[in-house]
């Protein structure tokens, strides 16, 4: 029998308060249910030019268009980033979910890449951006290990933007080999892991062993199935074998998991604000 709302919001408000640790996993959906979405008004309303000259649909999609030169990729880049990584504050929601968590013993994984998890007051070191992170630009080849800084080269390149494309002068060049840059994001073989991120990969890991057979609660958030093995499948997994463990899952379109632990998950797909919310009050 399907359990009402609010005994679920119950049921997981006492399991985080009777946690020793809390483990939390950010994806796609959850940066949506904040209002940093890629699609619709959002976009239609700050890539108006892009989409006359392109044809582009969506934020996601544009990111693998085929531009014809540097200048013009640079310039839908500059813009992607400046929007949801410096334009966007911290919003309710990041905040809420350090509000709930911040007394606890807890650390965060995270497939997005806006630092919403940092801006929103959780410490950079209990925050495992994996998948990158779009304050940072890196040799397109990866042919060493540093990440740069980028703030004041997108705000340069959006300020100089004309007709869709930056002054050949700013598009960015790897100081090593010459070649080109990209974000740092995973999207080949070539995404660069540098000395952080080694960093909080053994933070994470050290937080696994820690919490391992303990009072622990996985809380997922907007996690979907483009990257199930970051966050996903372990949570389950990690669920299933510990017994002092529970999953709460927030998840809109996707809140089915495994059979076996249908005993130990609250799953969520109200609305994800509305839910947090509600487990803080």
């Amino acid at each position: 029998m399907n359990e009402t709302y609010q005994t679920r919001v119950d049921k997981a408000k006492q399991a985080i308060e009777g946690a020793d640790f809390i483990l939390l996993g950010g994806g796609a959906g959850l940066s949506a249910a904040a209002g940093i979405v890629y699609s619709g008004k959002r976009f239609t309303e700050n890539f108006a030019p892009f989409i006359e000259k392109y044809g582009l649909t969506d934020m996601y999609l544009s990111g693998f268009y085929p531009f014809r030169t540097q200048e013009e990729r640079w310039s839908y880049w500059a813009k992607h980033i400046s929007l949801n990584r410096y334009e966007a504050g911290a919003t309710k929601l990041y905040m809420d979910l350090f509000n709930l968590v911040k007394d606890k013993k807890y650390f965060v994984i995270s497939t997005n890449v806006e630092s919403q998890f940092v801006k929103a007051g959780f410490p950079s070191e209990k925050v495992f951006e994996i998948q990158g992170n779009y304050g940072y630009h890196q040799c397109a080849k990866g042919c060493h290990d540093k990440l740069y800084d980028n703030e004041l080269l997108v705000k340069e390149m959006v300020e100089k933007t004309v007709d869709c494309k930056i002054p050949s002068e700013l598009v960015p060049k790897c100081p090593v080999c010459g070649g080109e840059m990209d974000p740092n994001l995973r999207i080949n073989h070539y995404f660069v892991q540098d000395e952080r991120w080694y960093e909080l990969n053994k933070s994470y890991n050290d937080f696994l062993q820690d919490s391992e057979g303990k009072k622990i609660i996985y809380i997922e958030l907007g996690v979907g199935f483009n990257t199930p093995g970051i966050i996903r499948y372990p949570f389950e997994k990690m669920t299933y074998y510990n017994k002092n463990a529970r999953l709460i899952r927030l998840n809109k379109d996707h809140p089915e998991g495994l059979e076996e632990n249908i005993d130990k998950t609250i799953a969520f797909t109200e609305e994800m604000q509305a839910v947090v919310s509600a487990i803080m009050n």
